[in-house]
């Protein structure tokens, strides 16, 4: 099957950073497409998809498109094989929504809770990356860390700092966008989990 000549990561980077300097400079685009529960209630359950493209700051889109970037071509070349050359946007989609699911159920009834971002999906990308590549280096803030480490870090952090609140983010949906992303890939392709752990024995050191 022929590839599309623009790759669908880069597509989704595109898109995402359209829309969101889009909507810092419109408070009322900003305001239709961000997650608000109670929202649903009047029938837009196209949030579930739209508060992934919509970003708090520059730093917010900067960080989630540039994990997106350099993690997300692997990924893509994988899924592009699943439902007619689709398969990465579907995954990446399904992100957004599984991601943020558990969070809707818990805050549904309150009219102040609010999230946006694609780090639920991005999450899930770079855990699916992480199966190919467990011990590939990532680096953060310029320190290079294995990519297993990382996601241990990661899953302790998002634990703890979830217990603590008032931060802003929404740290539910970087756990379940990680769930959703492990899953699914072994889901889709078992075998994987072999070559996870075959990759897991060959240490680097």
């Amino acid at each position: 099957m022929l590839h599309s000549p623009l790759s669908h990561t880069l597509s989704l980077i595109i898109i995402t950073v359209i829309v969101s300097i889009a909507a810092f400079n419109m408070p009322a685009l900003m305001n239709r497409l961000i997650f608000k529960p109670t929202a649903m209630r009047q029938g837009q359950i196209d949030r579930f998809i739209t508060h992934g493209f919509v970003h708090a700051d520059a730093t917010h889109l900067l960080f989630n498109m540039i994990t997106l970037f350099f993690f997300g071509s692997i990924i893509e070349s994988f899924y592009r094989q699943y439902f007619y050359d689709l398969g990465f946007v579907l995954f990446y989609l399904g992100g957004l929504i599984f991601a943020i699911l558990p969070s809707y159920l818990k805050h549904k009834n309150n009219p102040y809770w609010a999230s946006l971002g694609a780090s639920g999906a991005v999450s899930a990308v770079l855990f699916a990356y992480i199966l190919f590549e467990p011990w590939h280096l990532i680096f953060v803030f310029f320190i290079p860390v294995p990519a297993i480490i990382f996601a241990f870090l990661y899953v302790f952090y998002s634990l703890w700092a979830g217990r603590r609140y008032g931060d802003n983010i929404n740290h539910s949906a970087h756990l379940w966008g990680a769930a959703y992303g492990v899953i699914v890939t072994l889901l889709i392709e078992p075998r994987i989990l072999a070559h996870f752990i075959t990759k897991l024995l060959q240490l680097p050191f």
